[in-house]
């Protein structure tokens, strides 16, 4: 049987296991490294989908529990799910709702059965299992769904980040039971903390469930950077070779540059709308905080090295006056250029990846973002 979903590598590069691929799926080919903006409410803040598509966004995605909540899935329904509701034609991942659960629900709020948390809407009880996550991501129609899991703190012991990985195990197999859209693809996430022989045994255990493809999930959670890199280079490369490699919630370009440098294929983030709604800029000289007072007078674009619109017709000085009275056309500005600089940089490494120097990519791009 065809899967809804499948993963053609093109090349690895020769000094080290980056590698550039195709993802064919329903709504169309993605060429990886990808990233994937994040469109939480059915919105890349701020963005249309034809702005979107303007900047080379090839997926984005979309969340479980937010839309669970708000419309719902009465609303879903009869709109004709996600791609309809929100006009966009191209592929949509979504979030299995695992990630708020973390961050809303106490441990005791976790049972076998799923997750009981009180709405950060208006304080109403609501419950999310692994079944209820599925029936809505079907709901949805996105063309790659997550499973149901639990994302644990860094903080975790040993002992609760076991019971926690192989409960997260035993819901995968109910999503795996729940799922019964053939269009749509099914990703598994390998937990297990920051524990080597706990990732061992839920590689081994998620992979041999021969799912669309495979997320390392709980990392990026807070912990240092030598943690982050540690279990992701103990991770990567041990996930199958012939089906797409996620990174979950990555969005600055050193935690990129490691990822994809480890072999991941796909990684997301909400960093580069945020921080534009903060008035912070990715360039290539590294971070720009535009409205500190020294930008003024400056009349020069955002970004010297960027080819987007932003910094095509707009100056520093512009953007920072815009922030500074609240208008929301400086937050629209800086959210086009910082996804512009993210989705090009993901681009600039396939042809780096092809070119076989990803690692001198990778230093010399770092050394003038100052992350080096």
């Amino acid at each position: 049987m065809s899967r809804p979903v499948s993963f053609e590598l093109q090349h690895q590069s020769k000094d080290c296991g980056a590698r550039a691929g195709i993802l064919h799926t329903p709504h169309g080919d993605i060429k990886t490294p990808v990233f994937m903006p994040v469109g939480t409410k059915a919105t890349v803040k701020t963005m249309t989908p034809e702005e979107l598509k303007d900047l080379g966004a090839q997926i984005i995605l979309g969340n479980t529990y937010h839309l669970f909540l708000r419309p719902g899935m009465d609303i879903m329904e009869k709109a004709g799910g996600l791609h309809k509701f929100m006009h966009w034609d191209k592929p949509i991942l979504t979030d299995s709702g695992g990630f708020q659960v973390f961050s809303l629900a106490k441990p005791q709020d976790m049972t076998e059965e799923g997750v009981t948390f009180s709405s950060h809407i208006d304080g109403s009880l609501q419950h999310i299992s692994p079944e209820v996550s599925i029936q809505v991501q079907q709901v949805l129609g996105s063309d790659i769904m997550m499973a149901f899991d639990e994302c644990v703190f860094y903080e975790a012991d040993w002992a609760y980040t076991e019971a926690s990985m192989e409960r997260t195990l035993r819901w995968l197999d109910r999503c795996m039971e729940a799922h019964t859209h053939s269009n749509q693809a099914l990703f598994g996430i390998v937990q297990g903390g920051f524990f080597e022989d706990l990732r061992d045994r839920s590689l081994r255990e998620t992979t041999a469930r021969d799912l669309d493809g495979y997320a390392i999930g709980g990392i990026s959670v807070g912990e240092p950077h030598a943690d982050f890199t540690r279990i992701l280079n103990y991770t990567a490369p041990k996930l199958p070779e012939d089906k797409p490699r996620y990174n979950m919630g990555i969005g600055s370009p050193d935690y990129l540059f490691e990822s994809v440098q480890a072999g991941i294929d796909m990684a997301d983030c909400v960093l580069p709308t945020r921080v534009a709604r903060n008035g912070l800029a990715m360039t290539h000289r590294g971070k720009v905080t535009v409205r500190n007072a020294a930008y003024k007078e400056d009349f020069g674009p955002l970004d010297p090295d960027c080819d987007c619109y932003t910094c095509q017709n707009y100056t520093r000085a512009y953007i920072r006056h815009l922030l500074n009275v609240n208008e929301i056309l400086g937050a629209r500005l800086l959210t086009i250029h910082n996804l512009h600089f993210l989705i090009s940089l993901m681009e600039q490494m396939r042809e780096a990846i092809f070119d076989d120097r990803f690692i001198a990519f990778k230093e010399d791009f770092l050394r003038a973002y100052g992350e080096e």
